[in-house]
């Protein structure tokens, strides 16, 4: 684990394109703004957890739990 100090309004690169920046400094807690392209996903660690908890979850799903995607048409193609 890497482990930088900064101040008020400085700033972590995380490759070219994820910017953190130290936005405001209250007691014990740090506010962070984030700057990052759209197709990275930026989550709180326990948000992320959560995600992932549904997605394993909905993974052991079987396709007889889902009658309705069964009857539904393909993409781009319309029902006679």
């Amino acid at each position: 684990m890497l482990v930088l100090s900064r101040q008020r309004d400085e700033s972590i690169m995380i490759g070219d394109n994820v910017q953190i920046t130290i936005v405001d400094i209250r007691g014990d807690k740090v506010r962070l703004g984030i700057v990052a392209p759209s197709e990275i996903p930026v989550h709180r660690k326990e948000v992320y957890d959560a995600i992932q908890r549904e997605n394993r979850k909905a993974a052991g799903v079987s396709t007889a739990d889902l009658p309705v995607a069964a009857s539904t048409p393909p993409a781009g193609k319309k029902r006679r």
